[in-house]
């Protein structure tokens, strides 16, 4: 009776919210008439992520880009279905298979082998090709899809996260008048067995690349006293950042020196920010109200008011020994 009856809910729930979307889609925008940045939300996602994708663009399209109106460009590594088409109306792009794929270089049955392993140690992740490809990819390739050439900005969103506070202003035009780069919510310390070989790979990258590497790098949020890496950083399912820095010869430079491997996305943007870029151009968005299962970011005080998230939640407050984002904050500023 209590399996029947969770099932009844759930089927209640989903309901609701699908008729709720189908309501809000159909909403007029009211847009803000003011210049807008040359930006974009991008998405990878997949067929089966809809009703949960619906769900996150609701609270997206409510807390902000009702008012905006900024594009959004969905991409899949399979063709999207009719039903996706039909109840989410924006731009659709196909990953190109050598973007999801490995490189010719690969042994894959060596590859085949290291996932077995780390399934049977039981890492996160370990065992998932899909998941390597998705990695590649969001640190080295979506910014080159076609449609994404003419944009300068991009917001990641990922399908299920939720949006807590009003937004009441531009994130993408605060970046660009503030010469910002790149935009975070959380930044947490990665799981060690994920990426066993990344900062020694870094380590030999920056001994090899000392010319592209500024004096005022950001280089002490992710070591520790003695030069280690420490494990910080930054939750890449939410981000804002500038293309032109992703497209740059340096980073790219730091993609092309490593191949594919279980480390996630997140920690390879973040040492590509660590070392390329200094304090003043990376900027936490305090005020943006962030949920990516099961971590908060919320705001405190006063800004609080125009959220529904629990300040006390916030990663930072109840998790400070997984967080790294007070030490971005006690980071000093550069010198110029």
């Amino acid at each position: 009776m209590r399996t029947a009856e969770l099932a009844r809910r759930t089927q209640t729930v989903t309901s609701t919210v699908t008729s709720v979307v189908t309501e809000v889609v159909q909403v007029p925008k009211e847009e803000i008439k003011e210049p807008k940045a040359d930006a974009a939300f991008v998405i990878l996602t997949r067929n089966k992520d809809l009703n949960d994708l619906r769900e996150t663009l609701i609270q997206l399209e409510d807390r902000f880009n009702r008012r905006y109106n900024y594009p959004y460009v969905f991409l899949n590594n399979e063709p999207f279905s009719e039903e996706f088409k039909a109840k989410i109306s924006s731009v659709f792009g196909l990953i190109p298979t050598e973007h999801w794929s490995y490189p010719d270089y690969i042994n894959q049955t060596q590859a085949a082998e290291v996932r077995k392993d780390m399934k049977e140690r039981k890492i996160i992740y370990g065992g998932h090709e899909s998941y390597r490809h998705m990695c590649r990819y969001e640190s080295g390739f979506f910014f080159r899809h076609p449609l994404m050439d003419k944009y300068k900005w991009y917001w990641r969103v990922e399908p299920g996260v939720k949006f807590a506070c009003e937004i009441d202003y531009d994130p993408f035009l605060f970046m660009e008048k503030n010469n910002k780069k790149y935009g975070f919510t959380i930044s947490i310390k990665e799981v060690v067995e994920t990426i066993p070989t990344l900062w020694n790979t870094t380590m030999k990258f920056m001994d090899e690349h000392k010319d592209l590497i500024p004096s005022t790098n950001m280089l002490d949020f992710v070591t520790n006293k003695d030069g280690g890496y420490n494990l910080c950083h930054f939750w890449s399912n939410f981000e804002i950042g500038s293309l032109d820095f992703l497209r740059s010869e340096r980073y790219l430079s730091y993609f092309d020196y490593w191949t594919v491997l279980r480390w996630g996305d997140a920690p390879v943007h973040s040492l590509g920010v660590a070392m390329f870029l200094n304090k003043n151009e990376v900027h936490w968005f305090e005020d943006i109200g962030y949920y990516h299962g099961p971590l908060w970011n919320c705001p405190k005080g006063k800004a609080n008011d125009k959220c529904w998230c629990p300040e006390e939640e916030s990663i930072e407050i109840k998790n400070k020994g997984w967080s790294c984002t007070l030490n971005f904050v006690d980071l000093p500023n550069p010198k110029v």
